[in-house]
């Protein structure tokens, strides 16, 4: 993090802050960074941190909100911008892994919070995000089949969860393998095979017969 000036208004130490935890979460636990490490990267005492975040759930409540905003408006700018569903639906997500690519600590983060046995806003937050990104993304699926584009009988609670799921496996592969440009390049083959299975339409089989 660059240096920066010793008097800042508060809304910028606080995106500092933020800043700050996402750098952190990069490189370790998200669970164990501390109000003092948090601190020490934006070069300030902990008592100068807490004037601008009281405790440190206050802290994680708003990355959470870094996170859902600068994700939502990611995706919201590129499917935006394409007037074919599947294109959109495309670049929504290899967006989305683009984003992780650059900021690999936030699945880290989002996986603590869901994971978390107590109710925060950080948690309540995380969670919101979810349920925002599959509106989204079961928005367009249900036009593109409105519109002819996909079968009509698509399951799409489904195709939903399929996408969300190679979002996931590919991170973890990431998160194995730490390989940013690997994740790009499997994601781009990885949405060639889903987008195939979108466009065939549900295959119904014959049960095989009894021996």
């Amino acid at each position: 993090m660059t240096s920066r000036a010793k008097h800042l208004p508060s809304d910028e130490r606080r995106a500092e802050a933020v800043e700050a935890v996402v750098e952190l979460a990069a490189r370790s636990n998200p669970e164990e960074i501390t109000t003092s490490a948090i601190a020490a990267r934006m070069k300030l005492t902990q008592g100068a941190l807490f004037r601008h975040y009281p405790t440190k759930d206050a802290i994680w409540q708003g990355v959470m909100e870094w996170v859902s905003d600068r994700l939502l408006a990611r995706i919201d700018r590129l499917a935006g911008a394409e007037a074919d569903p599947l294109a959109a639906l495309q670049a929504m997500f290899l967006g989305h892994v683009d984003f992780i690519a650059e900021h690999p600590g936030v699945p880290r983060m989002m996986a603590g919070q869901l994971q978390n046995a107590g109710e925060t806003p950080a948690k309540r937050m995380a969670r919101t995000l979810v349920e925002n990104y599959g509106n989204r993304l079961r928005r367009i699926l249900a036009a593109a089949r409105a519109e002819g584009v996909l079968h009509p009988t698509l399951d799409i609670e489904a195709a939903a969860a399929l996408f969300l799921g190679m979002i996931q496996g590919l991170v973890m592969q990431h998160l194995i393998h730490g390989d940013s440009a690997r994740m790009r390049a499997d994601a781009a083959r990885v949405w060639t095979i889903y987008r195939a299975g979108l466009l065939a339409g549900p295959q119904a089989r014959e049960p095989s017969p009894v021996p």
